[in-house]
Formats: structure tokens, C-alpha cells, sequence
């Protein structure tokens, strides 16, 4: 049997903070496509946008294939790491008594692979040998 292949797409230096961006990662993982890009149009966080730009990137990274079908789909892997600092370097806000506190403005780097599933007629199959052994 043949190993499915998997459509890669990444966002690097995303100017959204990767522990945000980590839980729209979560939220999708797993799922198919269609219901990850559907979840992303209405999920109100600010990081929904970003990972809705990558993920319709690895969908149509995957339809230059023609032996996918795009509707077979889903999201294998979702990352947000952490990228470097805005301008690699910390900000200065004004503090109490003329004191400089520094902030960071941090960046990440959002990646999507999306792979097709796998046959679920074979699937279907070994869980009702399964269920038949349960039941004697």
C-alpha cells in the first residue's frame, strides 16, 4: 500500500504571539478540512485569520496533485512556534519614577500539513472482526 502524501504550508513571522496562536492550533488539529475551515470563518479569536490563510495555502498546495481528492482531507499536524522578537530586539515603555520597562513583541511561526485519510472501507472492516470476537 502506497504512503499518503502530505501538503505543507507555513505563515513564518506571524505578528501574533505563538501561545495564542497555539490554541486555534489545537482547536483544528485532526479535523478535515472543510470542518477546520469552516470552524476558523467563525471562531472570533485573532489568530482564526492566520491559520485560515495557511490552511486554504495547504489546500491548494494539495490540489495541484490530481490524484487527491481534496474532500478526503484532513489536518495532520498544526504548530505555532515561537519565532524571534519584532525587529529582534525589546521595546521600551515609560515607568514609574522615569524608569524604561522593556516589553517584547513577539512573532511566531505558524505550520499546517494536511494528508488524506485513509481507506475506511479497510477500517470498517478490522473493527467489525473486533466487535464479532466481543460478542462470543
Amino acid at each position: 500500500m502506497s504512503e499518503t502524501r502530505e501538503f505543507m504550508a507555513k505563515h513564518r513571522f506571524a505578528r501574533i504571539t505563538a501561545r495564542k496562536a497555539g490554541r486555534i492550533a489545537d482547536l483544528i488539529r485532526g479535523r478535515s478540512v472543510n470542518e477546520a475551515l469552516e470552524l476558523l470563518q467563525f471562531t472570533p479569536n485573532r489568530g482564526a485569520s492566520f491559520y485560515l490563510k495557511v490552511v486554504k495555502s495547504a489546500l491548494a498546495n494539495a490540489s495541484q496533485d490530481e490524484s487527491i481528492n481534496v474532500n478526503r482531507l484532513y489536518i495532520s499536524e498544526a504548530m505555532a512556534d515561537v519565532g524571534p522578537l519584532l525587529n529582534n530586539r525589546l521595546r521600551f515603555r515609560p515607568g514609574p519614577q522615569g524608569r524604561a520597562m522593556p516589553f517584547a513583541k513577539r512573532l511566531s511561526h505558524l505550520t499546517i500539513k494536511v494528508r488524506e485519510m485513509a481507506e475506511v472501507a479497510e477500517e470498517g472492516k478490522s473493527a467489525k472482526k473486533g466487535g464479532s470476537k466481543k460478542a462470543s
